[in-house]
């Protein structure tokens, strides 16, 4: 079973804090997947995190592109995991594949955003009914994440 970690946004937006746990998780030696709610939002986060900091790289890809297999990080809106990711981060209302064969999964959701909340609501119980191990974490004032349950 995978280790289920909800991440709620509240003092940063989805743009400031995705990149930090991407490359996190890179440096861990893991291959990520990114799976957006939208073509729109999977665009948008691909151009950001070419630009998202002056003094850092972070290679990645989408699935419309010819390598995606072959990505550290790759961007998507489907449920497979072309590039052997260990670990899948689930943005913007994703809804989630069956989560076997990842080490972790993280479910990163905006707390000014009342559907957002909801659907995370929803996933946690689902998460919690099939036997997942979830934690949840809030960020406090100085934008740390802080375990909550």
């Amino acid at each position: 079973m995978a280790e289920v970690l909800f991440y709620h946004l509240t003092e940063s937006t989805l743009e400031e804090a995705l990149p930090g746990l991407l490359e996190r998780s890179v440096g861990r030696g893991w291959r990520a997947v990114v799976q957006t709610g939208s073509e729109e939002r999977r665009d948008a986060l691909d151009q950001h995190l070419w630009i998202f900091r002056d003094d850092s790289f972070l290679a990645h890809g989408t699935d419309r592109e010819p390598y995606a297999t072959e990505q550290p990080v790759l961007l998507t809106t489907g449920e497979a995991n072309a590039n052997g990711a260990d670990i899948r981060f689930l943005v913007d209302g994703a809804v989630p594949p069956d989560l076997t064969g990842y080490e972790r999964a993280v479910f990163l959701f905006d707390g000014h955003d009342a559907e957002q909340l909801q659907a995370a609501r929803g996933h946690w119980k689902a998460m919690k009914a099939s036997g997942h191990d979830v934690t949840y974490w809030q960020q406090g004032a100085d934008r740390r994440w802080e375990r909550k349950a």
